[in-house]
């Protein structure tokens, strides 16, 4: 049974952020999706600053969808802000990309990512990868308790 979600896509690419959640909609999944188009408005959403200050109305994500090459912060400073912070840093944070550049994959991991996840080029791909990182997240997967 999918558990019900809020998620964080952090994407800058209108037709990825389309293209995600539309594979989100194929899946049947009444998920929750905030979309911020770079790591600044990423990081002003998970902080709680600004106007995504109201919890209420913008809760913390129960997952990070994190694209690396955005503008203004790019993903790798997000990854890292995200799990140096106390209260946030359990978020898991899935890597979603189009670098298949393993010096992009090992930094990655070692600020923390949580899984690094290459962009299919095909919808049916896509729309496959969606499915399995839900079902894993949201079904297997036991959260971590934040602190």
């Amino acid at each position: 049974m999918l558990k019900e979600a809020h998620i964080l896509l952090v994407e800058d690419n209108k037709m990825d952020v389309a293209l995600t959640l539309d594979a989100f909609r194929e899946n049947r999944l009444n998920n929750i999706v905030q979309v911020a188009r770079d790591g600044e408005e990423a990081l002003q959403y998970i902080l709680g600053e600004g106007e995504y200050k109201d919890r209420e109305k913008y809760p913390l994500p129960n997952i990070i969808l994190l694209d690396l090459n955005m503008p203004k912060i790019g993903g790798l400073e997000v990854l890292k802000k995200v799990k140096a912070t106390q209260g946030i840093k359990r978020i898991p944070v899935v890597i979603l990309t189009s670098s298949k550049d393993e010096g992009d994959r090992i930094m990655s991991y070692d600020l923390g990512a949580n899984s690094y996840l290459v962009k299919p080029v095909s919808f049916e791909g896509f729309v496959e990868v969606v499915k399995k990182v839900t079902e894993y997240w949201f079904t297997l997967n036991l959260d971590a308790p934040l602190e």
